[in-house]
């Protein structure tokens, strides 16, 4: 059921509040057994863990808004916090449950100045779908163009900077965050500042019409147009493009030849922002994006662009180049300018950058197309993530690529889950053969 969200500051001061102040509890009496002589076990960590992150994603959950977002994109981001809590934040990559039509009838209204009946020949009270800041609804101009509009939830913007600051705070007084705080600041700090953008709708339009412009001439990538008009801060109205969700491809009766191709044309849109465009879509939430059979694109949802830097571009292809020719040395190099490695400290030996090349590059160590369906490459990274904490003091999240991470690695889950077999090296070629335009 439909249910009216925590949307004044003070309801939400207190929900963050409550769970901060439980979570904190939890891992205080943690570090008391500990020093009283009771060593906690393997499993009673795990357990305790899972039972913090628990309460923290309920919560989010339930307030939506800047949290719930931050919940995701974290969800995402490796390195940071232990895998328990990584497996429980992904509950909130989900549909969020749908917010009351009262409420949504009012924002509209307020953002657009006019009567529902006034801006819309017809606007559907059931969602079109649900998400963490803005929820759907389909519905047809006066002028008969079919649209969607997005609505952001009400009180979003205004409470994100406090959200941020109690879902830090639980975090780091849960002793979820295993990274240094000067790293953990940095990554917040890029997040709020790409959630800000996305809280702005104006700036969505902005990005629709850049990246609507740049495919213009691939037919086999679409990106809806946008209704400045009837478009503000807080509504966004677009055109209305339908295709197929991730889960009903395999019951579509999409051949194998056309999942084929739309993993090879996801790899290329990829490739292309990346390196080319050196702009990102970087919310690859598997809602984001539809399929036709004659294996078309959809891309929705660009409130989340990163924009790249030229520098980070080159340092993220050096890094790619340096690991596929197994040359350490300069791989070691290369992570020092994309921010990896943190400057001054010890050397890594090169056994401990080849287990990972062996993992991360894999789909780009055969000419033949690559098995995404098959892949294991996150089982093989899960069974190996403890190596990491070894490095704390050497090694710290790129701050400047963590969006480039999670569009990756967002993507891997939407190949693997369409099953399709990607020619990963071929196409790359051409993209770290040419030089970065600055």
């Amino acid at each position: 059921m439909a249910k009216k969200p925590v949307t004044s500051r003070s309801g939400r001061f207190f929900k963050l509040a409550g769970m901060t102040a439980s979570v904190a509890s939890q891992y205080a009496g943690q570090k008391a057994r500990n020093f009283m002589g009771r060593e906690t076990t393997e499993e009673e960590r795990s357990a305790q863990y899972e039972k913090m992150a628990d309460q923290i994603v309920d919560t989010l959950g339930e307030l939506k808004g800047a949290v719930m977002k931050v919940g995701q994109i974290v969800s995402q981001t490796q390195d940071l916090l232990p895998k328990e809590f990584a497996t429980a934040l992904q509950k909130l990559q989900k549909e969020a449950p749908p917010m009351a039509f009262e409420v949504i009838r009012e924002q509209v209204e307020r953002e657009l100045g006019k009567t529902l009946a006034e801006a819309f020949e017809t606007f559907d009270e059931k969602p079109y779908a649900s998400a963490s800041i803005g929820q759907v609804h389909r519905a047809r101009l006066h002028t008969g163009e079919e649209v969607i509009v997005k609505v952001q939830y009400p009180g979003v913007e205004e409470s994100c900077d406090s959200d941020m600051r109690h879902l830090r705070t639980a975090l780091r007084l849960s002793g979820l965050i295993k990274i240094p705080k000067e790293s953990a600041d940095g990554i917040f700090n890029e997040i709020r500042d790409r959630l800000k953008e996305e809280l702005d709708y104006e700036n969505e339009v902005r990005n629709l019409t850049r990246f609507h412009e740049y495919h213009q001439n691939d037919p086999g990538v679409l990106i809806p147009k946008a209704f400045p008009e009837f478009s503000t801060r807080r509504i966004l109205t677009l055109e209305l493009l339908t295709g197929d969700h991730i889960d009903d491809v395999a019951t579509a009766g999409y051949s194998q030849d056309t999942i084929d191709r739309i993993g090879k044309r996801i790899f290329t849109v990829m490739a292309d922002h990346l390196f080319r465009l050196q702009a990102i879509h970087a919310d690859p939430h598997p809602g984001n994006f539809a399929f036709r059979p004659d294996g078309t694109l959809i891309i929705y949802d660009f409130g989340c662009v990163k924009e790249l830097r030229p520098d980070i571009v080159a340092a993220y292809r050096d890094c790619v180049i340096a690991g596929l020719n197994e040359e350490y040395e300069l791989l070691d190099g290369y992570l020092m300018d994309l921010g990896a490695r943190i400057p001054g400290s010890d050397p890594i030996e090169h056994d401990y950058y080849a287990m990972w090349r062996n993992i991360f590059l894999k789909p780009f160590l055969q000419e033949a197309p690559f098995d995404f369906g098959r892949s294991s490459i996150h089982q093989e990274m899960a069974a190996k993530t403890a190596t990491v904490f070894k490095y704390l003091d050497r090694l710290q999240p790129p701050v400047d690529s963590i969006y480039i991470d999670r569009m990756i690695s967002g993507q891997y889950w939407n190949l693997k889950k369409l099953q399709a077999n990607v020619p990963c090296l071929t196409l790359l070629r051409d993209y770290l053969q040419a030089p970065v335009e600055g």
